[in-house]
């Protein structure tokens, strides 16, 4: 993902109003590896239901703001598999995250919602070793194989639901 500073976060967001873009706390930019990630996601530490993700489609940023019960508030979450890395060894620490819709249809209350890693860590779990189940006995001769396929996934289902978020349906 291509580095962005928090005036081009701010003006991608595609389901937020300005004054909502403006209030969002960011993270610190400095910090972010944004050579090993897909999207940037975060939790607003100033307001515990309000989390945002950004991505990269077609060679811009769109950010999308997010809610969730129980990202922040330790709510008891069940097992499950996220929609974006669909990674099969972190299971325990899946949220529900909804979206508002972009446009009119956000304004007249229409939400949509998906499974993601609670801490925001799919570009982590795309690039973990793989298992022996996933990978057969020789792990090290389709490693590179197996991360790629994983990477290419997380971008085209990440992708796809901020194409839902911004859909008119």
């Amino acid at each position: 993902m291509n580095p962005l500073d928090d005036k081009q976060i701010r003006a991608a967001f595609v389901n937020a109003s300005r004054r909502e873009a403006n209030q969002a706390t960011l993270p610190d930019l400095d910090e972010v590896d944004w050579e090993n990630i897909e999207y940037l996601g975060w939790h607003d530490r100033k307001a515990p239901l309000a989390s945002y993700v950004v991505l990269e489609i077609d060679g811009e940023a769109v950010a999308v703001m997010l809610r969730s019960d129980d990202a922040k508030t330790g709510r008891a979450r069940r097992k499950a598999v996220c929609a974006w890395c669909e990674d099969v060894v972190v299971t325990d620490d899946v949220s529900l995250y909804v979206a508002r819709r972009g446009g009119a249809s956000g304004k007249r209350g229409n939400t949509i919602g998906t499974l993601i890693c609670t801490d925001f860590g799919c570009s982590r779990n795309v690039r973990r070793t793989p298992t022996r189940a996933e990978a057969g006995s020789d792990v090290e001769a389709v490693r590179d194989v197996i991360r790629e396929r994983r990477v290419a996934g997380l971008v085209e289902r990440s992708t796809r639901f901020v194409g839902e978020v911004l859909s008119t349906r």
